[in-house]
């Protein structure tokens, strides 16, 4: 046991190899290296939950080292054009099923966003996208002013886009990842 005075280094006693090399032993031995059935079925549900398969929300999970509680869109990948507001009905139905999560949307002019509300009840809260000419400061403000209106973390929000840009707002906002829409609207990749 290090006292008064050690530097922290390596132990100097005899069988520091064999002891090292036992405690790594005893804590793999501790960790199993499978998820349990129950967890597993409780992560597939959840995904389903959210309108994900399960591959990419493990994958989001084990990034963000927590559960998805927000998905933050952006207009373009809610296919919301022009300003009407109106979301097609594949992606306002695909919305509508998600469950236990906060279904947010930053929105790009000329669209705005009590317009987008207005248009439609699969979403809960929507705000200005950030411009192309904001400054990293600007962006993230509107990001996280987003997501802190909900009291939300960032690293629970998956932020699902369509435009190379919108793929900074996870850095903005600190969030969980990013995953492009048709990833997440399947009928958007034909």
């Amino acid at each position: 046991m290090a006292g008064v005075g050690h530097n922290g280094g390596p132990s100097m006693e005899p069988g520091q190899v064999w002891r090292t090399h036992a405690w790594r032993q005893a804590q793999k031995a501790l960790m199993p290296n499978a998820i349990p059935m129950l967890v597993l079925k409780m992560r597939m549900n959840r995904a389903a939950e959210l309108g994900m398969d399960y591959r990419t929300y493990a994958k989001v999970r084990q990034y963000s080292g927590q559960d998805i509680m927000g998905l933050l869109f952006s207009s373009n990948a809610l296919r919301i054009f022009g300003s009407g507001g109106e979301m097609p009905e594949a992606e306002a139905r695909t919305l509508s099923e998600v469950r236990n999560a906060r279904r947010l949307a930053l929105v790009h002019p000329p669209a705005a966003p009590a317009t987008v509300l207005a248009a439609t009840r699969a979403l809960e809260d929507a705000a200005r996208a950030p411009r192309l000419v904001d400054s990293w400061s600007e962006m993230r403000a509107r990001v996280q002013g987003l997501i802190q209106a909900q009291r939300l973390p960032g690293s629970a929000v998956l932020v699902i886009g369509d435009a190379p840009l919108e793929a900074e707002w996870v850095a903005a906002g600190r969030a969980a990842g990013y995953l492009p829409s048709a990833e997440y609207f399947r009928h958007q990749a034909v």
